[in-house]
């Protein structure tokens, strides 16, 4: 069964981190843990009951367990990749507007649709090494023609 663990928000991978490596070493029942980042507050684990509840105690930052179970069909949605057409193209020359590379132009080298990630080779360098960034930090600055 799946089960659902409140927890403190933006703490919930670490809530899931404990719950895996107790597992590990004390041997629970517990197949699956997952978080999708559209839920906030809340992951959900695949696991026995009794197990799950021996398993999250003194972990911090948990909150307890929703008794009922979550059918999977209302998880299924979380479960399959998202793949949003990126209208970046191989060969594009692109700024990078966030993060720690911010200002950085680069050429398009490889994307990879599914995760939202492009890797560039930057333009203004002596020695080019391929950078990987999501998507969404990067404006074109030049089609490939």
């Amino acid at each position: 069964m799946i089960y659902a663990i409140k927890t403190i928000v933006g703490r919930e991978e670490i809530v899931l981190e404990a719950i895996a490596n107790k597992a590990q070493t004390e041997g629970f029942r517990i197949y699956a843990l997952f978080h999708p980042q559209e839920i906030k507050g809340y992951i959900f684990v695949e696991a026995e009951l009794e197990d799950l509840q021996e398993a999250i105690k003194e972990i911090p930052h948990t909150r307890g367990i929703l008794k009922e179970p979550i059918p999977i069909q209302e998880l299924e949605r979380f479960l399959k990749p998202k793949e949003v057409e990126v209208e970046i193209n191989i060969g594009d020359i692109v700024e990078v507007v966030g993060g720690p590379f911010k200002g950085t132009k680069g050429k398009v080298i490889k994307i990879d649709k599914v995760k939202r990630e492009i890797t560039i080779e930057p333009l203004e360098v002596a020695v080019p090494i391929p950078i990987t960034i999501q998507a969404e930090v990067v404006k074109i600055v030049e089609r490939k023609a």
